[in-house]
């Protein structure tokens, strides 16, 4: 599959997956940011890119974001649908900062992958799901 994609700056490096071993993608900090705690930014990525139709790229922060940045992604992971691919829809970072932070051009933030739009689907209503319970919420791992 190919997509077209728009770099907003030449500053980050170009998408690629890392040495083959994910199928998610990172995605750099286009621009410095310095936030103080409490402090919300829409930090820029750098890129815009043409989805094929029926797909939708979920941008979610990396495992490391938070330890090595203090900071969270607001809306706990963003939905970026194909109708989204304007000369000027660049992708952005909706960050949150929990302690004082510098975020730098370069910076590996967070990741991406591209999914298939959920299938139709039609919810059919019963009393009864006709299955075993597990335990209730929170209940996996416990004797």
């Amino acid at each position: 599959m190919e997509i077209k994609i728009k770099y907003f700056t030449d500053a980050i490096e170009r998408l690629r997956y890392i040495d083959g071993k994910s199928d998610w993608i990172d995605l750099r900090a286009a621009q410095e940011v310095t936030l103080k705690a409490g402090e919300f930014a829409l930090i820029p990525l750098g890129i815009a890119m043409q989805l094929p139709a029926g797909y939708e790229a979920h941008v979610v922060p990396r495992s490391s974001t938070f330890k090595n940045f203090g900071i969270i992604q607001t809306n706990s992971m963003g939905i970026i649908d194909e109708t989204y691919c304007g000369d000027n829809d660049q992708w952005f970072f909706p960050a949150y900062a929990l302690r004082d932070t510098v975020i730098h051009v370069g910076d590996r933030i967070c990741q991406f992958r591209i999914m298939e739009h959920q299938p139709a689907i039609t919810f059919l209503e019963s009393d009864t799901l006709g299955n075993p319970d597990r335990g209730g919420h929170g209940s996996t791992g416990k004797a």
